[in-house]
């Protein structure tokens, strides 16, 4: 095992900063790496930081996680999260723990995003808090 976490992103979150600050905030996926970085070295830790619109660029960055020998990966799955049981089975097929990251928190929004395949083969989550949701999974993962 490396002491490298995968921050993995999916759909529409290369539009943060600008995309409904009402609900995501004004921080851009720039700044929430930038964020990360830091704070991992702090921890002892390095971030491999990605995000892809296309479904399956994040199912094999999964399998890479595995192959690398990933602590974990922090997976905001955006859209995906609710849709997507490719992500559920990468997720449980890889062997690394993965904890589900959201800005917002899904359970009180649209019913739609109430179901999280992500969440069902996830070992936790964190939701609500903003771009601090990634900075409290990266302290969760530090301490798996």
């Amino acid at each position: 095992m490396t002491d490298t976490v995968f921050v993995l992103n999916g759909p529409n979150l290369n539009l943060l900063g600008t995309r409904e600050p009402e609900i995501y905030g004004s921080d851009t996926l720039a700044d929430i790496e930038a964020g990360l970085v830091e704070q991992a070295r702090g921890l002892g830790l390095s971030v491999d930081f990605r995000q892809t619109n296309h479904e399956g660029v994040l199912v094999d960055w999964l399998h890479e996680a595995r192959s690398s020998g990933a602590k974990a990966v922090l997976l905001n799955a955006g859209a995906y999260t609710h849709t997507s049981i490719a992500l559920f089975d990468a997720i449980r097929a890889i062997g690394v723990p993965v904890i589900e990251v959201h800005l917002s928190d899904p359970a009180q929004r649209e019913a739609f995003r109430h179901v999280s395949y992500v969440g069902m083969a996830a070992v936790d989550e964190v939701k609500g808090l903003g771009a601090r949701s990634y900075a409290v999974a990266l302290d969760k993962a530090a301490a798996l």
